[in-house]
């Protein structure tokens, strides 16, 4: 008889871990990959850096749904998609506050194969073609983010399922940027300010250098996958066959984490926003002061009534009498 193994402590385990964190933790998904890359040429001297983070709902949506037909003739094609997207859109139009585009993306001929059929030879497949396939995308603008799924029913209704992607858009990241870059201003100078009474001198006349830098994370980009299951060992002969199952695949939102920045605006995330990172950098040269310019006299010309140039020296002391 043969003998199944079944590891029931990790099992415990991980359920216990899954309760607390998610089931995501099974295939540790977790990755900061999207932060901020700013820095010097030169590790010399002192550098005060500021991180910020902001989080921004949308103000509107655009989602993007396709739709694919097939037929015997371009008339059929045409006519079968336009009449399963312009029911669709009649319905979707009365919504309020909705706006609709729709990009045609390919019109191409189908083939199949055509099997020739020989006494002497083998068998020939020829390619011929057997009608059209044409491909069009809906894209829909809307502001109330609950209106995708009456969307997504009206659709469906119609034999659209594809939900391509939805696009979050902000009217307000020029003023949040605005907002981070005075935060970041605030915070760099304090900085300064702490280092000078820490080390005891002044950064004052002293080369300095600065560098800054935004990241705006939309949500399409920040969604990841894994698939959550726990597989069971098994004390099988090496040329024994396992038929393993589909695993279902589970995506998630998994925004920046609110960590390492110096200041958030906005910090408390419920549904997918517009995230915006800013980074400001200043490079504090201890040893090398301010370039001097040194002052340079003017030159004043004159230019007598024959037309010649003659230098005058301003500077020059005045005749006593």
């Amino acid at each position: 008889m043969k003998k199944l193994f079944y590891s029931s402590f990790i099992l415990f385990s991980q359920f216990i871990i899954g309760q607390v964190s998610g089931n995501v933790n099974y295939q540790n998904q977790y990755t900061d990959n999207n932060a901020i890359d700013i820095s010097f040429s030169s590790s010399e001297g002192i550098i005060a850096s500021v991180k910020g983070l902001a989080n921004v709902k949308a103000d509107s949506y655009t989602a993007i749904f396709s739709t694919t037909q097939t037929g015997k003739t371009t008339k059929e094609v045409n006519e079968l998609i336009d009449q399963r997207i312009e029911r669709s859109l009649s319905e979707i139009k009365l919504k309020k506050g909705v706006e609709i585009f729709v990009d045609m993306i390919s019109f191409v001929p189908v083939y199949e194969y055509e099997v020739e059929k020989k006494i002497f030879s083998r068998k020939t497949y020829n390619e011929v073609p057997v009608g059209f396939e044409l491909k069009k995308n809906i894209h829909i603008k809307y502001s109330d983010p609950n209106q995708l799924n009456d969307f997504i029913s009206i659709l469906s209704n119609h034999e659209i399922y594809d939900l391509v992607r939805v696009d979050y858009f902000s009217n307000s990241l020029e003023t949040i940027k605005k907002e981070m870059m005075n935060k970041a201003k605030l915070l760099i100078q304090e900085k300064i300010k702490n280092y000078e009474l820490l080390l005891g001198e002044t950064f004052t006349n002293v080369e300095k250098r600065i560098t800054d830098g935004f990241i705006v994370n939309l949500p399409v980009e920040m969604y990841k996958s894994y698939e959550a299951y726990n597989s069971s060992s098994l004390n099988l002969k090496k040329s024994a066959d396992v038929n393993q199952t589909n695993k279902s695949t589970t995506l998630y939102y998994q925004p920046v984490f609110n960590k390492e920045f110096d200041f958030i605006i906005n910090p408390a995330v419920l549904e997918p926003v517009i995230q915006v990172q800013y980074e400001v950098k200043i490079f504090i040269n201890r040893e090398k002061e301010k370039k001097q310019v040194a002052k340079t006299d003017k030159e004043f010309i004159l230019i007598t009534p024959n037309g010649d140039l003659k230098p005058i020296n301003v500077n020059s002391p005045k005749p006593t009498n």
